[in-house]
């Protein structure tokens, strides 16, 4: 399929500054990773995915009617149905191989009376590719994401997608994470508010921090989940190749490595998600012989300054078993 120049398309708006930077990279990596075989398409959150949407849109109704389009909160669910695209949800995805169900009396009873399950065998069917923006992303593709609160639908998103693809404009591509955005988003029940902030803060975070809704709304911010988000301050991150001497980067010497802490606040009681997307590519995961997608994406597209797109893509894509 041909390369396509969004800005010389009569039909897409011509944009200037970060929004044709945005709009660059979006038509970018549909271009590249988007396919009219495809059956189930996740559509992730943010400004940057606007441009994604519009970009799969200008295929045309003869290729995306026959898709379905999965949405990861309010915003993209908005995004895709104003586009005229099929709808589609995370929780309903078809069974890889279905069969008859013989349900008698006695079944469809045990089901009513919540005795027995609907049957519902098998493995479902995964997504063929997510796209999304980000908050962060460092060198090796690790990912800071929450900034619009949909985090922990996103997380769900691209580890139910076979490959994810990240969309995003120059100011986000730093070398570490916490380099240019200041905080991790984590999503928490709201009982457990005080102690987790407390925790955070044994952890080495500098006054984290309950996120208001301004002066859109009063009060907290209140996700699709109905849960509340913290906002938590850490000195930038480390990567594997960074450790050195006797520090394995868990916090000991004052310093984190990607993985270590977003594994260490997910075990916080009361955590539901955390903002950062590290681990394991979708290659790495099918490599492995496992189910599901990666956290991380198999390649990130940022629109630059100079009118340029640079594309990341996963040095990783051998196979890496699960990390503890």
């Amino acid at each position: 399929m041909a390369p396509i120049d969004p800005l010389s398309e009569s039909a897409v708006p011509v944009l200037t500054g970060i929004e044709a930077a945005k709009q660059r990279a979006a038509f970018k990596a549909v271009d590249d990773h988007f396919s009219p075989t495809y059956r189930y398409i996740g559509i992730g959150s943010g400004s940057t995915v606007v441009y994604v949407v519009q970009a799969i849109a200008a295929k045309g109704r003869a290729i995306t009617d026959r898709q379905i389009f999965v949405p990861t909160g309010d915003q993209s669910k908005q995004l895709i149905i104003e586009a005229g695209l099929p709808l589609g949800s995370i929780d309903s995805l078809p069974p890889v191989e279905t069969s008859q169900t013989q349900m008698g009396g006695v079944t469809a009873l045990n089901v009513a009376t919540g005795l027995q399950d609907l049957g519902l065998k098998g493995k479902r069917q995964s997504l063929d590719v997510a796209f999304d923006g980000a908050d962060e992303i460092d060198e090796d593709l690790n990912c800071i994401k929450g900034g619009g609160a949909c985090l922990f639908q996103e997380k769900l998103v691209a580890t139910s997608a076979k490959k994810f693809v990240v969309v995003a404009d120059y100011r986000k591509l730093q070398p570490r994470l916490l380099t240019g955005w200041k905080t991790i988003p984590i999503e928490i029940s709201r009982l457990s508010a005080p102690k987790i902030k407390r925790e955070l803060i044994t952890l080495g975070s500098t006054d984290p921090s309950i996120r208001q809704g301004g002066s859109a709304k009063a009060g907290p911010v209140v996700t699709d989940n109905g849960m509340w988000i913290i906002d938590a301050p850490f000195p930038p991150l480390i990567l594997q190749s960074d450790l050195k001497g006797h520090d394995k980067g868990d916090g000991e010497h004052g310093t984190w490595e990607v993985h270590n802490l977003g594994r260490r606040i997910k075990r916080i009681v009361g955590v539901f998600e955390v903002g950062l997307f590290h681990g394991r590519n979708g290659f790495q995961v099918a490599a492995a012989g496992e189910e599901g997608g990666g956290q991380k994406p198999v390649a990130a597209y940022f629109g630059m300054a100079d009118g340029e797109v640079e594309v990341r893509t996963a040095r990783e894509v051998h196979s890496m078993k699960s990390m503890p």
